[in-house]
């Protein structure tokens, strides 16, 4: 922390506005020009671009977690996962303890009252914080002053803040004085409590820095440990980000009952958790896991529920809540206080044998609880009798209190003698992760990883429009800032936008919103939002790409009545798809903006509809381009000639516009796809006007597509591959689950299903139609309840090196069905696979025969692999979605369900809202190379391979990355080039050629996570500061990184600030440069 904060002082001291340098630049003819084509200092031209060096591999192969005294995959291959009756506390054991074990150190004990508010679940969010929400914190204020021993702590600040802006400033104070005086804690302080599965890193970092800024402007105060109850399941990933957030502690709750069983017997229930790729111990933070079944009252107290719901005071006779255990509470008093403060003691004590201190948390708390003034006289007025006499009764070694998350975690540091600057060995060191959730039974919650699936795929996009919004926006800031047109420029209409869309993409991120496991309504309140976002950060981009393309930065001129340019796509309802734009040609240039919110020079294909096959496009440069021009279709085989695609290769800067120019002219140069149509019965028509469409019979004859990387096999019969290269059989296929004839079925938490996959059947086989260009060539299978394509460009570079898979799915019709996309072949996988966590790193998994189908279901959010010592098949995706490799060489991807009843976990109805859903994919196919094992520490069965097995050694690591290219695939496939078009009948004034804010492209391994202007101390406006997070990716160098086409290089992880930026964020030249060693970094820059 000491050293970050140098860096920021001295990034702080040393920025300043050098618009005259720049200029200067201009008029240098040796200046680093993108457009010209020049090359930096630091950054060679791709061209010249060296190959990876080696020590850039170290940052990876050095990775590996040595010091874990707990390393989850050795957890699972351990544990029979049965599940014997326990007694009282079902799932565990019977506890016992000697009455004198405190005699010498009484147990702490620190009852933490609680609220859960879900923003959104059953009700929306509006409508629980007009019901429920608003009363909790209201009631919080004027409860917690009665009696100072009282403490309450709070997480969602989307709830806070919308409570704050409701109160007078008398409140405010009062709640200040709260938090001064530790009677009111804010807990993780992000803007919800998010899911840990599907969620993308940039959303989860998002969501806290919304909160945290949020925090600090408003209450002047920073959140120090984290609280997550209700997540179904635990990522690492959080645990990390909460660690570099400056979080000394946190909690986790919903863990696999067998683990958190194992965990009790271990007394491991509190821990270090260690990222995996973490050498040393800088990534540890604290742990606390609650070790029962629920956070609610009854299992919370101790092991037994029956007798902790009796100590839960909103249950007492005569209210709305009762206990099931069908044994109330009873209201104490001196009669029963001794036997009462007994019972509880009795429970804690029980409970504080499975820990390793005589520190004791006790939750107390539900979901939407204190909304009542009743139910804070009832828990706070009884709990305090049974303290003042436990506390009065010297014999029994008690110390009880009301406290907070922190109050907990600071005497259990205290007790155990550990800092908040080091660990020590009195707490174990863990590494892994916390998937696949199960509550009970072989009840795994693995179908929310899919459920939903058309609003997982709208989160992304959104994900990916905000971070270029953002980029983009904070570039025009600055440049308007040094012209007159300051005033013009909708700054702070546009920054309320910005902010706008990172609360409903950070509402979206709650644990029962991107999970898809709420109410339909509720569904459909989110998916607004997310829609609404999407249209609004639209509109940013455009006015912040109008400003900065213009040479004259004096014509700018904002007018909502005749905006400047239009977006290449529209979606006309928050559940519909979204659909191209037709650019409308004449013979005057229509001009194309194309961004690029990559970090790295960029060659990608983009595709545009136009209204005239008569085209001609150019480049930034004015030179002629390569276009192909392929049909716009109504359906499978009709030709739809309102609308013509052209696809072309655009070579666009880092972050950066390139402006190219649309005609239409007499006679084009661009090349027609051609078009074969399989049908089951070929019929003649008339030949279409335009395109050569050849119709033929479905046959036992390959249809194969090939570039210079690869040739592809489909089958003739269905469409679909078969064959990957010369040497590999890759099957693609389809199948269903169905769900099982017992009690407890599917629903949108839990997959039940009722075995094996059955293979998707079709009596008639499917209508296929096969394009062949000169950029890409696809094949398009129509099936009843899937249109599948896959793509293969025709390009040197990244984009040709994998095949792009998309899917529309349509299971509307279904009753009780999944449908699944299994990839079969010939990699001997040997179980194992390996699925990222929120995009962020790489777990190898193992899939396990003594777990059910469903345990061997895990989230991939960006991408999951299988490999050999030869070969890994990547799975990249544009979507969170469940997966799994259930057998050898296979990989499977669960693309949508369809339930019809409820799962008894709370929602109370089935998963019926489908929508017809795009998913989208590239698989990439890689060789490896060498068999060294470098710094590793692998799971138990490491230590049974001989020393000749070194690859198998190496492949049952606790660490696994990417390649490079593997990398930049899937930063391609989430961050594509956005088209902008200006319009047909404006004026256009004189624009830049290309507008190039970096000097030259970031390095290959680093990424510009974003680049975020910081709201002003005062109103909803930006202030003249910017947040820039740096990711440093580790890649693993057994795959070659020669000529696979990057236009970057690689700097052993140091960013030269002076080059990050041209006429943007303005550096001196002697400012120093950064070295990323770890993986995350945050900066924050002053822009004057």
């Amino acid at each position: 922390l000491a050293e970050n904060n140098e860096i920021i002082s001295n990034i702080r001291d040393s920025v300043i506005n050098l618009s005259e340098s720049v200029k200067d630049g201009q008029k240098n003819p040796e200046a680093i020009n993108f457009s010209q084509g020049s090359v930096s200092e630091l950054f060679p031209s791709a061209s010249v671009l060296p190959a990876v060096d080696s020590e850039d591999c170290l940052f990876a192969s050095k990775s590996g977690s040595h010091g874990s005294d707990v390393q989850m995959l050795d957890v699972y291959d351990i544990l029979p996962f049965d599940n014997p009756d326990g007694g009282v506390w079902k799932q565990g054991f019977d506890i016992t303890y000697n009455e004198n074990e405190w005699n010498s150190e009484p147990l702490q004990v620190f009852v933490v009252p609680h609220s859960h508010n879900d923003p959104g679940w059953l009700k929306t969010f509006d409508d629980y914080f007009r019901d429920q929400t608003q009363h909790i914190l209201n009631n919080m204020v004027i409860k917690l002053q009665e009696d100072n021993r009282r403490k309450f702590m709070w997480s969602e600040i989307s709830y806070f803040s919308k409570w704050w802006d409701g109160i007078d400033s008398q409140k405010k104070d009062a709640v200040k004085r709260l938090i001064k005086d530790g009677q009111f804690e804010i807990v993780t302080g992000g803007w919800v409590m998010p899911d840990e599965a599907s969620s993308h890193y940039f959303a989860l970092i998002d969501q806290l820095i919304e909160g945290h800024q949020w925090l600090e402007k408003n209450l002047g105060v920073k959140p120090k440990s984290g609280w997550a109850i209700d997540p179904f399941g635990h990522s690492p990933t959080m645990a990390y980000l909460l660690k570099r957030a400056g979080f000394s502690n946190m909690l986790i709750q919903r863990v696999h009952y067998s683990i958190k069983k194992h965990f009790a017997t271990q007394k491991t229930l509190e821990f270090f958790w260690r990222q995996n790729w973490d050498l040393g111990s800088s990534t540890d933070i604290l742990c606390h896991m609650m070790p029962f079944y629920s956070y609610d009252v009854p299992h919370t107290c101790g092991p037994d529920p029956k007798i902790c719901c009796q100590f839960d005071f909103k249950r007492l006779p005569g209210g709305r809540v009762s206990c099931p255990w069908r044994v109330p509470p009873e209201a104490i008093h001196a009669g029963n206080v001794q036997h009462r403060a007994w019972m509880i003691l009795d429970q804690y004590r029980k409970k504080s044998k499975l820990f390793r201190t005589k520190v004791l948390l006790a939750p107390l708390g539900d979901d939407f609880r204190y909304a009542e003034s009743s139910e804070w006289d009832q828990q706070y007025q009884n709990y305090q009798k049974l303290f003042d006499y436990m506390n009065s009764r010297p014999e029994w070694h008690v110390k009880a209190q009301f406290g907070t998350l922190s109050d907990y975690f600071e005497a259990l540091r205290k007790e155990s003698n550990v800092n908040e600057k080091s660990s020590n060995s009195f707490f174990p060191v863990l590494s892994g992760d916390f998937f696949t959730y199960a509550d009970r039974d072989h009840h795994y919650w693995s179908g929310y990883f899919t459920s939903r699936p058309f609003y997982k795929r709208l989160d992304r996009v959104l994900e990916s429009y905000l971070r270029a919004a953002e980029i983009l926006y904070s570039m025009a800031l600055v440049q308007s800032s040094k012209s007159e047109k300051m005033s013009v420029f909708p700054s702070v209409d546009n920054y309320k936008l910005l902010t706008e869309a990172r609360r409903n993409l950070g509402l979206f991120q709650h644990h029962d919103a991107i999970t898809g496991t709420s109410k339909d309504w509720v569904v459909v309140d989110y998916g607004t939002r997310l829609f609404h976002s999407i249209m609004n950060l639209k509109k940013v981009l455009i006015d912040s790409a109008h400003i900065l393309i213009l040479k004259d930065k004096g014509a700018y001129n904002y007018d909502t009545s005749t905006p400047f340019l239009k977006m290449d796509d529209v979606q006309s309802s928050q559940d519909s798809l979204p659909r191209k734009t037709v650019i409308k040609l004449t013979s005057q240039p229509r001009y194309l903006l194309l961004y690029n919110p990559m970090d790295q020079e960029r060659l990608s294909v983009v595709s545009v509809n136009v209204n005239s096959p008569r085209v001609k496009l150019l480049s930034p440069l004015g030179k002629p381009v390569a276009v192909q021009i392929s049909a716009v279709w109504d359906g499978a085989t009709t030709v739809s000639h309102e609308a013509y695609q052209i696809s072309f290769v655009a070579h666009l800067p880092p972050l950066g516009l390139g402006v190219y120019q649309l005609l239409e002219v007499q006679s084009s140069e661009a090349v027609l796809a051609d078009y074969n149509i399989y049908l089951r019965n070929s019929r003649q028509e008339k030949p279409d006007r335009l395109f050569k469409i050849k119709e033929m019979q479905n046959s036992v004859d390959n249809i194969i597509l090939e570039n210079s990387y690869m040739k592809l096999w489909f089958s003739g019969m269905s469409g679909l591959l078969e064959v990957y290269g010369k040497n590999h059989q890759m099957k693609v296929e389809f199948a269903w689950y169905g769900t099982t004839s017992n009690r407890d079925k599917s629903g949108a938490y839990l997959f039940l299903p009722d075995g094996d996959a059955k293979p998707y059947i079709f009596t008639d086989p499917p209508t296929i139609r096969v394009a062949h260009g000169r950029i890409f060539s696809e094949v398009v299978c129509f099936f009843h309840h899937v249109t599948h394509t896959m793509r293969l460009y025709k390009v040197q570079g990244l984009e040709g090196q994998s095949l792009e898979v998309s899917n529309i799915v349509d299971i509307r019709g279904e009753y009780n069905r999944e449908l699944a996309m299994r990839i079969s072949s010939d990699i001997n996988s040997q179980n194992r696979f390996y699925t990222d966590l929120n995009g962020y790193q790489i777990q190898p998994r193992l899939t396990m025969s003594k777990l059910p189908l469903q345990a061997n279901i895990y989230p991939m959010t960006t991408m999951a692999y299988i490999q050999d010592v030869g070969v890994r098949l990547t799975l990249h995706s544009a979507q969170s979605l469940g997966v799994a490799s259930l057998k050898n060489g296979q990989l499977e991807v669960i693309l949508d369900r369809r339930l019809m009843q409820d799962d008894n976990r709370g929602l109370g109805q089935g998963v019926q809202d489908n929508k017809i859903t795009a998913n989208i994919f590239r698989f990439l196919l890689e060789r490896r190379h060498g068999t060294e094992v470098v710094g590793f520490t692998s799971f138990k069965e490491l230590y049974f391979h001989t020393v000749s097995n070194w690859i198998t050694v190496y492949d049952c690591a606790p660490v696994s990355f990417p390649s490079l290219l593997s990398h930049m695939t899937s930063s391609f496939l989430n961050h594509p080039v956005i088209p902008m078009s200006t319009y047909a009948d404006s004026g256009v004034p004189e624009m830049l050629n290309t507008f190039s804010p970096l000097v030259s492209s970031m390095p290959c391994d680093m990424h510009i996570v974003n680049l975020r202007t910081i709201q002003s101390k005062v109103n909803i406006e930006p202030s003249d500061e910017a947040t820039l997070i740096l990711h440093r990716k580790g890649f693993d160098c057994r795959f070659s990184n020669r000529d696979i086409g990057l236009l970057c290089s690689s700097t052993q992880g140091k960013v030269w600030v002076p080059y990050l930026t041209a006429e943007t964020l303005m550096f001196k030249s002697n400012c120093r440069s950064l070295v990323i060693s770890q993986e995350l970094y945050i900066l924050y820059i002053l822009s004057e």
